[in-house]
């Protein structure tokens, strides 16, 4: 640990246990203690159990459902500002309500930002996540935001399958960008599955842009959720002559019928990082950690580096499956 005035303290969540106690351990320290009050009408009362006062405090929480993670994460942020911490940093490696970040019809609620507001009016220093589903969601916000890119978690692992005639395919004309980056990082050809939907989770039409025939395709998305996307994208692609398709996806929502639709479908395998604790084990759903990298960046932070340093593909991150 470097030596500075104001020691740094981890804590965590009740959502993010596992990955915590795995990012605090590559940080080279034990988590701090806290603990949940929980009343019998469901409502809950986080506190720490040992001083923050002028520490410097990361609080580890993704947000995913139910929204009792978002409440414990703002709940414990506000319980660290009147304790009087000297910076207060929320990493939230998986950001709910991401999925919400404009007004694309009339009468609804631009979610991102208002967690965005919550987050800031509860206390944050800093926020700290990874593979936002809106990059422009980083302007939500007038506190710094640090945003890891899983590309230096999953191109590593890529390259170790040593597939040939290799094809990257963006599942939607908006993940264009990030399939690029991979495709470029690769030197493979990209391909678009171009998706239409009717409904929320609901395709009503799918084709894909480019040549498949004899691909191994690999699908790179920031969020599996049903997996009706994924499945339908990999069967189409095996219909036009694919010989594999495999999904590098960063957050396992996996809400539904996702399990079910990835076992029986004909991906290969789906590949995602450990930012949301899987629900059951799969087959064909293989985790890598972000632990790793989430450590190095909160040293980072702390010690005042750079946290673009972190996206360089020839950094050693840790990319062996842990499930």
């Amino acid at each position: 640990m470097p030596s500075r005035f104001n020691p740094v303290k981890i804590f965590s969540g009740s959502g993010s246990l596992a990955l915590s106690e795995k990012i605090s351990k590559n940080f080279g320290q034990e988590l701090g203690l806290c603990s949940t009050l929980k009343f019998s009408d469901g409502e809950f009362q986080p506190s720490f159990n040992e001083s923050v006062r002028g520490c410097d405090v990361f609080i580890i929480q993704s947000t995913y459902a139910p929204s009792d993670n978002l409440m414990e994460l703002l709940l414990m942020i506000d319980a660290a500002k009147r304790a009087s911490a000297h910076y207060i940093t929320a990493v939230i490696p998986y950001f709910g309500f991401a999925r919400q970040d404009r007004k694309d019809k009339p009468r609804v609620a631009i979610g991102a930002k208002l967690v965005a507001n919550l987050l800031t009016t509860a206390g944050i220093s800093r926020i700290m996540t990874m593979d936002l589903h809106a990059a422009q969601i980083q302007g939500f916000f007038e506190v710094p935001v640090d945003h890891l890119d899983a590309s230096v978690i999953f191109i590593p692992y890529i390259k170790s399958l040593a597939l040939d005639n290799l094809v990257i395919a963006a599942p939607d004309m908006g993940g264009t960008q990030r399939a690029r980056y991979f495709a470029q990082s690769l030197l493979a050809e990209l391909v678009i599955a171009d998706k239409h939907r009717k409904y929320a989770n609901q395709i009503e039409t799918m084709r894909v842009i480019g040549d498949v025939s004899g691909k191994n395709v690999i699908i790179v998305d920031d969020i599996v959720d049903t997996g009706g996307t994924l499945t339908k994208a990999a069967q189409m692609m095996i219909d036009q002559g694919a010989k594999s398709v495999r999904a590098f996806c960063t957050h396992a929502v996996l809400s539904g019928k996702a399990y079910e639709n990835i076992e029986n479908s004909s991906l290969t395998e789906v590949i995602v990082c450990d930012t949301i604790p899987l629900k059951k084990y799969s087959e064909k759903i293989k985790v890598l950690s972000v632990s790793d990298l989430f450590a190095n960046a909160i040293q980072n932070v702390y010690e005042y580096g750079s946290i673009s340093s972190l996206f360089k593909l020839s950094d050693n991150y840790q990319t062996s499956l842990i499930l």
